[in-house]
């Protein structure tokens, strides 16, 4: 089962705040059978100890360490927001990234998705990508092993 599919990417995006982007890209995880309902609570409870903004226009939410029971499989949510939302960085998210990693995957993948986003061009692609499977094909090739 692959971590990301086209159903799991939303374009154009418009969300009020990080919450609501938040909560979003948990809901996807949950109903992809990612993660329990309770998972998203723990994605907004790490988000308030500690900004999950990475920089680059990039927000990767995820649970606490404590929210490692509700998670059944390894996955993300991909949310293309052009407005950007205020995740409390120098600049607006424009792609949030939501993860639920099981069995310790959880920095190789935190690390793959910044690796992927780090590019600018990758970076831009994602940001004007007009087609979920566009974005898939952007994280594909740049998440290979």
């Amino acid at each position: 089962m692959s971590i990301l599919s086209a159903d799991q990417i939303r374009l154009n995006v418009k969300v009020s705040d990080k919450y609501e982007a938040i909560r979003l890209a948990g809901q996807m995880l949950v109903d992809a059978g990612h993660a329990d309902q309770e998972y998203i609570e723990k994605m907004i409870e790490r988000e308030n100890a500690l900004s999950t903004y990475m920089g680059s226009g990039l927000a990767i939410p995820h649970g606490t360490n404590e929210a490692k029971g509700m998670i059944k499989s390894t996955g993300l949510a991909v949310l293309q927001i052009p407005d950007g939302v205020d995740f409390g960085g120098d600049e607006p998210a424009v792609l949030v990234v939501g993860i639920a990693a099981q069995n310790g995957e959880h920095m190789d993948i935190l690390t793959s998705v910044a690796m992927v986003c780090s590019d600018e061009d990758s970076m831009e692609a994602i940001r004007t990508a007009k087609t979920a499977e566009e974005i898939l094909s952007i994280f594909e090739s740049g998440m290979e092993e």
